[in-house]
């Protein structure tokens, strides 16, 4: 049931049924209406986008290079219509606010005349309440258009900068990582909204502060003054204040850009950090940065209590002064009743434009922070598209003519003097060592890279497969379409062609089974061959693939050559061109190029390079050499062998669903505890005392003013009541101070606890998120958890304290104001009690819908950021593919739905608060009326006392009721912080339990009996698993895909945990110690190579535990010494996030430099060097078995050839274990090992070779 209000409108009833259904059960999608299109970002973003762009040609016009585009104008001429209807509805609302206090002065005059009939008396009365109705109507008019105006902006922004980041040139992308720029969207964005919403307030203060002011005048003439200059000596306090307040926001910026940075790149990075028990290491650095940022919020915190000071002691402030001098301008001037509260009820107006005006003042200096922040990422270079030219004559696909690039501004060429022209439909392959500009290559094709001369040509549609698989959080039909239609028989055709077809088999769903974010659920081939499908099916002209068969084994490899890109393959008539190490292709393609320091050094047919150029030819006689045995050869029926290192299929099931849950039902008490356990029992107790304190001292100086007047009305001879005026207004005085004091004290003893709140908070969630197990973050798109780190973790640090201390006050000012009116009118007491009932009531239907509303928009701001995250990881991808328009349509779909639920959320506030302020509306009404009936019974000075209380009741209640439901409703984030203290942890990171110090010494490894699964409900993935290895013994582990290898050594490393047996490692059973005593001795070469961002030493050793010397040395045995020498800061080289500034060979080399320096007996080698040239290959792994030739080896095979010279093999079949055994004797007994190497085709004189006789 979607319902759509018609021209922008929800009528009462229409939205009461939306409260209504809320109230009755949980809201759904479907209960909510649907946004009007003006109001949605498929109208927003383009007409802003538009006045933006008119901006920039303005500027262009001008020629003004040293001032950049602003983005104030383009938001002005796009949404001023709004804003000048929002304006009007202020002011309207503002000047009737002025009438209140004009006709309760003219009701205690009636009282103060005392006639016989108050006809006169009930008149005013009823116009008292038609006044503030009218007010409430035309305040919440404001609110509502207010709101929708603030959130489309945000709307605009943020597409604009999803829009900027996909045309980001990489020079600029490298100075905004992928958390900087999430912080522009959801903090920057957001701070713009915040201002729209108060935005009115610049002009609106000023004007209630004059308006005021001549009301006043006319009370208490030229006196009033002295009140004018004492807010006249505060501006320039709050404008230093506002400055302070400017630099704090831009110092917690930079920490919060810095923390979100390193918690992305830690998350997208987990399975290292568990694996190498560097957690802790890590935890501490994040802590470092919320430290920081913690010591921003508390300079801030101490700020508000000048701010609160000045809510609370202007109004006091400027009417002790004003009294003062108008008791000393004339010595005839009395305070009578009419004077007193109609000047009380002015300065309670004037009280919130006061307190209202600094802070617009502060969030005007804050989003001058974010607006520059936003302009200067918006006019960050964007990438050329002429610098690539696709009209040309000539019938080649890609040319170059003379051309360099570079990645960075001001930095080195990277490729220099290129010129070659390739002709279409031809077979090209790249090759050269790693870091010789392989990848730079294709990417100066597709536009990605700076050019710095020459020319670049390119022909036709472009289909991009890059280096390390992008794959999107979808399914894997949706991975491969890629936005294309279905054609059911050439999509067929490409998944036989990539060898999918086998994987679609044992996939739970087939191809609608979705893949994790960045396809953290299956294995590195799967993801290959996946991208490749995608490029396949786009049936482009040009195809640009960047080593997709490294992740692949060798036979999968041949058959993807065949069928797709090689002479016969399915893109035979396309051009292509191939970055490849795997030399047994070359001989079919029509060109290879030899890439050397960013040069070509050949280029020529294979038979041409081999009889011409002597280097070539030792690079084939280098691969010979270490494949001269392995030869393939055609399998019956294409039958394939996978060998790929996945994931148990069992896993997959563990991703039945990673959408956010969203939490029914009421909030739990135990939410608001938590808060309240770590904002500390000793501060609440202390902000209760203090803000009862202040609150029943500010009754007492409106209850001394009234006594005061009262005698004034009886006092026939005013001598003696002169005499003792100086004496009442030095107690008036006094009480006001007394009241600045416990103010101050509340907003300190508050700033104490929510620090204390935030940091304990974070601190936990942090904790919890590090000990969640390593398949929680495979099924958890890791958005949903910079989510709590981002948007939840704000409400706690600079909004959650805000409503309690709101709802405090309050809840006091109301109880105080009953009490008052009751004194006064005793009467009143029988209207409260049913209009008390009825807020009660509308508080309990409203919080019902209002809190679900929240909770399904903090679910669906998750897909948001995820999309975001996801774009950037893909962009060269997606421009490759020319499908930026498609992306930017999909972001306004997730932003669509995102808007949805604030602005049903928007509808349910203004249903609660014209329902609250009508019921206010009544108290007034009644309180005005009772003093009527009273008659002559009442004075004036309790008249104006009672009516004064009654309508500053109405702002009171409102607030009351609105703050108890912000409470409940954004103790939502609280709830999504503390559920993962409730998650399933793996086991404890240290035990009393410890090894012995230079465990494990001989690196024998048992297991017994071993049994494990993933899920209680799925079936074991390893069943009865029992073997031995012998002290440094290099052990192969082989199996088909989803035999269990990795399940194996997950199990090892307790990322899955036993559910029988044991695993023994040199006489210690390994569930019995701590997980980082296991992890933190045992060493992996994964097959991943994932760097942080920081520095190369950093990388290498991030707990700092390694002399510089040790690390020269370690990069000198992975043959990046002179790579790193030749770095202009060495060491301390900025690896840039993801290590995107280094090929994915250096970076597999650095992986394998960190692994160089744990000295631990253990060694898991997940074969990790597919994306590395064949000569640096051989040298790695003679390293390998150089340096770790005292250690046990366990090596997951993802080629056959690599455990031919183990001296055992494990054989794994569907979690059991088939064969353990030399490969010789395998061979020779012809069972499942021996079959695996006939359908491989490697020939039998390997057995030779692979026997091991040392």
């Amino acid at each position: 049931m979607c319902c759509s209000p018609q021209g922008g409108r929800s009528p009462p009833f229409v939205s009461f049924r939306l409260i209504s259904i809320g109230y009755k059960k949980p809201l759904e999608r479907d209960d909510l209406f649907e946004l009007n299109e003006s109001d949605s970002p498929y109208t927003v973003c383009p007409n802003f986008e538009k006045q933006w762009r008119k901006e920039i040609q303005k500027l262009l016009f001008k020629k003004t290079s040293f001032h950049k585009p602003s983005l104030i104008w383009p938001l002005w001429q796009t949404f001023k219509c709004v804003l000048i209807k929002v304006s009007f509805l202020k002011v309207t609302a503002d000047i009737l606010a002025f009438m209140s206090p004009q006709i309760m002065k003219a009701m205690i005059m009636v009282s103060e005349n005392r006639p016989t009939s108050y006809v006169s008396g009930y008149g005013y009365a009823i116009a008292l309440f038609f006044v503030v109705l009218s007010q409430t109507l035309l305040h919440q008019l404001y609110q509502r258009n207010n709101m929708l105006t603030a959130v489309k902006i945000k709307t605009a922004v943020v597409g604009l900068i999803y829009k900027k980041a996909l045309t980001l040139a990489n020079s600029s992308r490298r100075n905004y990582t992928t958390g900087e720029i999430v912080n522009l969207m959801s903090a920057d964005a957001q701070q713009l909204m915040e201002l729209t919403v108060n935005i009115n307030l610049l002009w609106s203060a000023p004007f209630q502060i004059i308006m005021a002011v001549i009301f006043l005048w006319k009370e208490l003439g030229p006196s009033v003054l002295a009140g004018v200059a004492l807010l006249l000596l505060v501006i320039p306090i709050n404008a230093l204040i506002a400055a302070k307040v400017k630099r704090l926001k831009k110092s917690l910026m930079k920490y919060s850009d810095q923390r979100v940075k390193l918690l992305s790149e830690m998350l997208h990075g987990i399975k290292i950090l568990k694996l190498y028990a560097w957690e802790p290491a890590y935890q501490r650095k994040v802590m470092s940065i919320r430290e920081c940022e913690v010591d921003v919020l508390k300079s801030s915190g101490y700020l508000t209590t000048y701010s609160m000071l000045t809510l609370t002691c202007i109004p006091f402030m400027v009417s002790l002064a004003t009294l003062g001098v108008f008791f000393h301008l004339d010595e005839e001037n009395v305070l009578t009743a009419t004077k007193v509260f109609t000047s009380i009820s002015l300065f309670n107006i004037l009280r919130l434009p006061l307190f209202d005006l600094p802070s617009v003042i502060s969030a005007v200096a804050q989003t001058k922070v974010s607006l520059s922040r936003l302009e200067d990422f918006l006019c960050a270079e964007d990438i050329n598209p002429k610098d690539v030219n696709t009209n040309y004559s000539g019938n080649h696909a890609v040319g170059f003519i003379g051309a360099s690039f570079r990645w960075e501004k001001n930095g080195i060429p990277v490729l220099k003097n290129l010129s070659i022209s390739i002709p279409e439909g031809s077979l090209v392959a790249v090759v050269g060592q790693v870091g010789s500009g392989k990848s730079s290559f294709l990417s100066a094709v597709l536009g990605e890279m700076e050019k710095l001369e020459g020319t670049v040509q390119r022909r036709g549609s472009v289909a991009y497969a890059s280096q390390q698989a992008w794959i999107q959080n979808d399914t894997l039909q949706e991975n491969i379409l890629f936005g294309a239609d279905l054609h059911r028989q050439y999509y067929e055709l490409v998944l036989e062609s990539c060898a999918l077809l086998p994987d679609l088999e044992q996939l739970p769903n087939g191809d609608q089974t979705e893949i994790g974010e960045r396809g953290v659920n299956i294995s590195g081939g799967q993801k290959q061959r996946v991208s490749l499908a995608r490029a396949v099916y786009s049936n482009a002209d040009l195809y640009l693939l960047d080593d997709p068969l490294s992740a692949v084994d060798v036979h999968v490899g041949k058959h993807l050559f065949e069928k797709i890109i090689g002479p016969s393959g399915l893109l035979k008539s396309k051009t292509r061109i191939l970055v490849t190490h795997n030399v047994t292709f070359l001989p079919h393609t029509d060109l290879i190029i030899v890439m050397e320091e960013g040069r070509i050094s050949q280029m020529g047919t294979y038979q041409e390079l081999v009889s011409k150029r002597a280097n070539f030819a030792e690079l084939i006689q280098v691969f010979s050499a270490e494949h001269t045995t392995e030869e393939t050869t055609p399998v019956e029926g294409e039958k394939i062998l996978f060998l790929v290192c996945s994931s148990s299929f069992d896993q997959w099931k563990l991703l039945t669903n990673n959408k956010e849950k969203v939490a029914t039902g009421g909030m739990k008490m135990t939410v608001v505890l938590k808060y309240l356990q770590a904002f500390n029992w000793r501060w609440m107790w202390l902000t209760i005392a203090a803000y009862l304190g202040q609150n029943a001292l500010a009754i007492g100086q409106n209850l001394w003013l009234s006594t005061w007047t009262a005698e004034t009305a009886e006092v026939s001879d005013f001598t003696e009541w002169k005499q003792s005026q100086n004496y009442k207004l030095h107690i008036y005085g006094l009480l006001g101070v007394i009241q600045g004091l416990f103010v101050c004290c509340g907003a300190y003893v508050i700033t104490r606890g929510s620090l204390s709140a935030s940091r304990a908070l974070h601190h936990q969630l942090l904790d919890n998120v590090l000990h969640l197990p390593l398949q929680r973050f495979e099924t958890d798109p890791v958005g949903q958890i910079i989510n709590r780190f981002t948007k939840d973790l704000f409400i706690v640090d600079s909004r959650f304290h805000y409503y309690l201390r709101t709802w405090l006050n309050c809840t006091l000012d109301v109880i105080g104001t009953i009490l008052v009116i009751t004194s006064a009118s005793p009467l009143f007491i029988v209207v409260v009690i049913p209009l008390g009932y009825f807020y009660f009531t509308i508080q309990r239907y409203y919080i019902a819908s209002s809190r679900q509303i929240r909770r399904l928009a903090g679910a669906s701001h998750s897909p948001v950021i995820s999309h975001f995250s996801e774009t950037l990881v893909g962009r060269s991808t997606i421009r490759a593919f020319g499908h930026q328009e498609r992306f930017i349509r999909k972001n306004n779909d997730v932003v669509y739905e995102n808007l949805v639920y604030f602005y049903n959320n928007v509808i349910s506030n203004r249903w609660l608060c014209v329902r609250l302020e009508f019921l206010g509306n009544l108290m007034v009404f009644f309180a005005a009326l009772f003093v009527v009936l009273a008659g002559n019974t009442m004075s004036s000075s309790t008249v104006g006392l009672s009516i004064s209380y009654a309508l500053n009741i109405i702002q009171s209640l409102n607030f009351w009721v609105r703050k108890a439901c912000e409470i409940e409703t954004n103790a939502v984030s609280i709830e999504r912080i503390c559920e993962y203290a409730k998650m399933d942890k793996e086991g404890p990171w240290i035990t009393s339990k410890r090894p012995p110090v230079g465990w494990p010494d001989r690196g024998i490894i048992k297991f017994v009996n071993y049994k494990a699964q993933y899920r209680k409900d799925l079936g074991l993935a390893l069943k009865d698993v029992s073997f031995q290895t012998q002290s440094k013994e290099k052990v192969g582990i082989v199996g088909r895909t989803g035999a269990g290898k990795s399940t194996l050594t997950n199990c090892l490393f307790r990322v899955l945990e036993g559910s029988e047996g044991k695993i023994v490692i040199d006489g210690i059973d390994i569930s019995t110690i701590g997980l980082h005593d296991l992890r933190g001795n045992l060493n992996i070469i994964p097959q991943d190579p994932i760097l942080f961002s920081g520095t190369l030493q950093s990388n290498l050793d991030p707990l700092g535990k390694h002399s510089d010397l040790e690390l020269w040395e370690v990069l000198e045995l992975c043959h990046l010494k002179d790579f790193v020498q030749s770095l202009p800061k060495k060491l301390l080289h900025e690896i840039s996030e993801g290590g995107e500034n280094l090929s994915v060979g250096q970076r597999q080399l650095v992986c394998l430099a960190r692994a160089l320096l744990r000295k631990t007996k253990i060694l898991v080698l997940d074969e990790a060097t597919a994306s590395v040239d064949m000569e640096t290959d051989n040298l790695v792994q003679s390293t390998i078995k150089r340096e770790f030739h005292n250690c046990t080896i366990l090596t997951i095979a993802h080629r056959l050839h690599t455990v031919m010279d183990s001296e055992r093999v494990l054989v794994l079949d569907t979690g059991r274990i088939l064969e353990y055994d030399t490969p010789h004797n395998l061979l020779q007994r012809k069972g499942a090992f021996s079959e695996m190497v006939a359908e491989a085709g490697i020939r039998r004189d390997k057995e030779n070779l692979g026997i091991n006789t040392s």
